[in-house]
């Protein structure tokens, strides 16, 4: 049996490799500094170039870009009308901005749990959530996979309820051959550097609805519109303009728009990139027993941001924990993707307790994320495979 490198064996690599990372070209370099020496930085043409691009990629009738995920959800969630004395049923296993959105508006995140197989927002757990206090639904399409657009769907026509999706992992995504941000009453996505596209940072909004649209062009910049029609004292002088509601001020700048228009032009080719790195892992650790490999429905074509590796831990001798740092020590560094978010001690302090979501609970203590961007060479995969195969050698029982 080969020796970990953390009781002294060798590492399977010398230099680490890490969850995520963006790939900046420099083509993407020249887009960001020919803007740079433009006379519009922000406020500029790039921003609606943009915001033309996203609703090209994703189908959708309109999209306004924003500072980052976290201001998209926020803005998507004041849209949606969440307020004092509603209840929002979010997702378990997320970032904690999918249900920080919600106490924003003053209304009261509810969680619901995941399906053991494909770790998306159960429907049935959805279900047994709601009351007469229910207002909506952020369902997160996790890891990249599409949620189950059809019962969700028909859960909030039947309810009455707003549905926003969190696609912050999901940009390329296509449900029944729709991709993902066309669907959904409104959808949300981010552009961080570990995403598969990025902005460096960033932020969007989708949606086909033409009032909702509008309300969030004027909730990203402070509420304030240079639209005649939605003024309460009109003013056709071109300086004028009238604040006509409280906002925000999430504007992007044109030269994180530029960087991103760059970037969406190779989303086929990212995307492409990692299913085959995805492909090569499932063929890898499928048949390992120690392992759980993550479901996809049909229904979704996944363009993937997160490589999840669940351990089953009764064909094991250590703990997540060990394994994890076994894999860091291989120089293959992993991530954990997610506590669930009413287990952090802020949602504690608000009276949310463990138990919640049995799932979600169990999912978080037997899993970790292993590296996955466009940028891995078929090399790193299988110096990560190599790694993983490694670690549950050392630790396998019997």
């Amino acid at each position: 049996m080969e020796k970990l490198a953390i009781f002294g064996g060798t590492p399977v690599r010398d230099t680490p490799i890490f969850y995520g990372r963006q790939c900046i070209e420099q083509d993407d370099i020249d887009a960001v500094v020919e803007t740079l020496k433009s006379s519009l930085i922000t406020c500029g043409p790039k921003v609606e170039a943009l915001e033309a691009k996203l609703c090209q990629v994703t189908g959708a009738k309109y999209a306004v870009v924003v500072a980052n995920g976290t201001a998209a959800l926020h803005l998507a969630a004041l849209a949606a009308g969440f307020g004092e004395g509603d209840e929002v049923i979010v997702s378990s296993i997320t970032f904690a901005a999918s249900a920080n959105c919600v106490l924003y508006c003053g209304a009261r995140p509810v969680f619901a749990d995941i399906k053991p197989d494909t770790y998306n927002i159960d429907p049935e757990s959805v279900e047994r959530l709601i009351t007469p206090r229910t207002k909506g639904i952020v369902a997160v399409d996790f890891t990249g996979q599409a949620v189950e657009h059809d019962v969700l769907g028909e859960i909030c026509q039947k309810r009455g309820l707003v549905l926003i999706e969190d696609a912050a992992h999901a940009i390329g995504t296509k449900y029944r051959g729709r991709p993902v941000g066309s669907i959904a009453d409104m959808t949300c996505f981010s552009f961080h550097p570990v995403k598969t596209v990025t902005g460096g940072e960033g932020g969007a909004i989708t949606t086909n609805n033409q009032e909702t649209y509008r309300r969030l062009l004027r909730l990203r910049t402070h509420g304030i519109t240079r639209n005649m029609e939605e003024m309460v004292h009109p003013e056709d002088a071109k300086w004028y303009n009238e604040q006509v509601e409280l906002g925000y001020n999430y504007r992007m700048t044109d030269f994180q728009a530029a960087l991103l228009l760059s970037q969406l032009n190779k989303l086929p080719r990212f995307g492409a990139r990692r299913k085959e790195i995805v492909e090569k892992y499932d063929r890898a650790f499928s048949d390992m027993p120690e392992l759980v490999i993550q479901r996809e429905i049909p229904e979704s074509d996944t363009t993937r941001h997160l490589y999840i590796l669940r351990l089953n831990l009764e064909k094991l001798t250590c703990t997540r924990r060990q394994f994890f740092d076994a894999l860091y020590g291989e120089n293959t560094c992993p991530q954990v993707h997610y506590l669930p978010v009413y287990l952090h001690s802020y949602y504690e302090k608000l009276g949310y307790r463990k138990g919640l979501c049995p799932e979600a609970e169990k999912f978080y203590e037997e899993v970790m994320s292993i590296p996955l961007y466009y940028g891995l060479t078929d090399e790193d995969v299988e110096d990560v495979i190599r790694a993983v195969k490694k670690v549950a050698a050392f630790y396998r029982k019997g």
